[in-house]
């Protein structure tokens, strides 16, 4: 984690450093979870599921294999510090899209509260998550929450 733990008020979006970037993440893994988009441009609705990436661990929120995600999970997405304000998809409580809308973090963030556990503890992450391998896609509206 940064020296500087209040960097995400300070220092804009855009000139993080990758350490800083990465820190940002509260490690919930709610943007790993698929997602169903209907209606077009007014009407566009996001529909999220139960439904996880293969690679989610779901008791820890984080990805069994980071480092090689793109190369095994097509539809991994790639946010970076440009692209970031392009994924409205992205959950209220992400740290990425709070911080691009200029809103501060949330309590129970791990770097406001210094305790990575307040996650768990404010029941941010998805209950009874499955893998994707696991369903049927004509049976993802089932898995909608």
């Amino acid at each position: 984690m940064p020296e500087n733990t209040d960097f995400y008020n300070l220092i804009p979006l855009e000139q993080l450093n990758e350490e800083q970037w990465e820190a940002l993440c509260d490690r919930c893994g709610l943007c790993c979870y698929r997602k169903c988009i209907t209606g077009h441009g007014k009407n566009e609705k996001t529909h999220f599921t139960r439904i996880a990436c293969d690679l989610l661990d779901l008791n820890t929120g984080r990805c069994t294999d980071y480092e090689n995600r793109f190369k095994k999970q097509k539809e991994c997405t790639h946010l970076t510090k440009k692209n970031a304000g392009m994924f409205n998809w992205l959950p209220e409580t992400c740290a990425y899209r709070l911080r691009h809308e200029n809103k501060p973090l949330p309590e129970w963030h791990p770097l406001v509260s210094g305790r990575p556990e307040s996650l768990y503890e404010a029941g941010i992450m998805i209950k009874n998550g499955v893998h994707e391998c696991e369903v049927n896609e004509e049976d993802w509206e089932e898995y909608e929450i």
